[in-house]
Order: C-alpha cells, then sequence, then structure tokens
C-alpha cells in the first residue's frame, strides 16, 4: 500500500455523527456520508457522491461525482429491515453508479471485492455477490442474489436477470440479456444471451498455460456436442479430467443454482 496522505474534507460536504472515517480520507465538494458509514484508509470521493446505509468501503478505494452507494433496495419485498453493503480495496466507483444493500430475504448483504471497475451508469442490486477484478462496462446492470466470479467482464448495456451466477473468468458482449448461468470462462453474446465459446482471450492475457487451455477446449466440445444431458456430460468430464481449469467448470455446472444453464448455440 502506498504512503496514507493528509485528511481532506471539503467544507460544503455532510458527514453525519457516526460515520467512521480512516486515515488520509479525501472527501470532495457536496458529498453526503450518512451515520453507519465507514470509509478505510485513503478512501477518494470526488465530489456529489451520496454514501448512506450500512456500507463498508474498502482501502484505496475511489468513488466518482454523483454516484449513490448503499441506499435501500429496489425490491418491494424490502421492509426496512436492517441491511449493509461491503465493498472491497481499491474499487474504482464511476459516474452515477449505484449499488444497493441487502435485503432480509437475501441474506441481509451485498458484497463485492477488491480491485473491481465499475464504469459510469452500472447498477448492482440488493444482495450480489460480487468477486475480485470484475469490470462491468457503462450501463449494464445486475439484477438481485446475482453471483459474479473473479476476473469477469461485463459488456455495456448488458443485463443479467436476478439469481444468475456468472463463473470466474466468463465476458459478457455488449448488449446482452443473461438469463441463465455462465459457466467460467465462458463467452456470452447476443440479445438473448448464447454461449458462444470461451474466453481465449482473458485465459491468454492471465497467463494460462497452453495445456489447460486445449484441455478447456476439449472440455468446451465435449459439453457442445457429447452424447447425454448437459449435467451427465459435466460429471462425465469430471472423471477424465486432469486440469484444475476444467473442474472448475464441473463443479460450478454440478453445483446448486436457481437457474437453468446457458448451453453452446443456446440463447
Amino acid at each position: 500500500m502506498s504512503e496514507i496522505g493528509e485528511t481532506v474534507i471539503h467544507p460544503s460536504a455532510v458527514i453525519e455523527p457516526g460515520a467512521e472515517l480512516g486515515r488520509g480520507v479525501q472527501i470532495g465538494p457536496f458529498c453526503h456520508i450518512g451515520p453507519e458509514v465507514r470509509l478505510a484508509d485513503s478512501v477518494v470521493l470526488k465530489s456529489h457522491v451520496v454514501v448512506t446505509g450500512a456500507t463498508e468501503i474498502g482501502v484505496q478505494s475511489v468513488v466518482f461525482p454523483f454516484a449513490c452507494i448503499g441506499e435501500v433496495p429496489q425490491d418491494l419485498k424490502f421492509k426496512g429491515e436492517k441491511t449493509r453493503l461491503i465493498i472491497g480495496e481499491r474499487n474504482r466507483i464511476r459516474e452515477h453508479v449505484t449499488i444497493n444493500t441487502g435485503t432480509g430475504g437475501g441474506g441481509g448483504e451485498t458484497r463485492i471485492g477488491d480491485d473491481g471497475l465499475f464504469m459510469a451508469g452500472c447498477h448492482v442490486a440488493h444482495d450480489v455477490i460480487i468477486g475480485n477484478r470484475v469490470v462491468i462496462v457503462n450501463n449494464a446492470a445486475l439484477a438481485g442474489h446475482c453471483i459474479i466470479g473473479d476476473d469477469v467482464i461485463i459488456g455495456g448495456l448488458s443485463g443479467v436477470h436476478q439469481w444468475v451466477r456468472i463463473g470466474e473468468g466468463a465476458i459478457i458482449g455488449a448488449v446482452t440479456m443473461v438469463t441463465n448461468d455462465v459457466i467460467p470462462y465462458g463467452l456470452v453474446q447476443a440479445p438473448r444471451g448464447a454461449l458462444d465459446g470461451l474466453n481465449l482471450v482473458g485465459l491468454k492475457r492471465r497467463g494460462v498455460a497452453r495445456t489447460d487451455i486445449t484441455a478447456l477446449r476439449a472440455a468446451f466440445q465435449m459439453l457442445a456436442q457429447g452424447e447425454g444431458a448437459f449435467q451427465d456430460r459435466a460429471r462425465r468430464l469430471g472423471e477424465e479430467t486432469e486440469s484444475d481449469y476444467v473442474r472448475k467448470i464441473v463443479d460450478f455446472v454440478t453445483g446448486a443454482t436457481d437457474r437453468s444453464f446457458l448451453t453452446p448455440g443456446q440463447g
């Protein structure tokens, strides 16, 4: 972590009694910080930022103008119960982003990992769980209860249906509606999302070994064209593979879910 600088709070900012500010925090003009908010060291709120509710923001995160963080869920079932929002370290939350707290019926918590980039106008709804190094591009929206794995990219103007899981390393193309679970390292695109292959660019950028990429390609072909039901193909794949990356796909497919799966070629 870099050296912690001086705490700077603009005189027009409103910080309600009870809010906790770490060292080196910078609060810009016309920000409003609620009484249950906790800002860790070196958090920067540029200007005109609202942070409210029982919200924690991790060290060195930066929130840009007109973002609204920690407001109550957009869920008619929400009745004012005490819920919270936990945001990890070094996140970049751009202009007009909205991130809501959880609901009592959904576990009571919305949680975001570290090193994410949330581009202008995107929305993260109640009870969503997001991993590390996730990029959500401009005006994309995650509905309630979604689970987003590490290193996922969600393209601009895309929408993810409630309860959907998106596995580690997957990529969602722009202007895509995702209504079913997406396997780790999958590539989904088209207006009604279809699983079109693997996120090969992302795998190569992460330095994944050629042997693992070859194993993933073979696994995808087996899932796409093998005999039997999709779940049965995944189980057979798990019995045969020696790749940890393929194993992540198998574990994802055979794990508990509230949604069906996007299978290759399915829209």
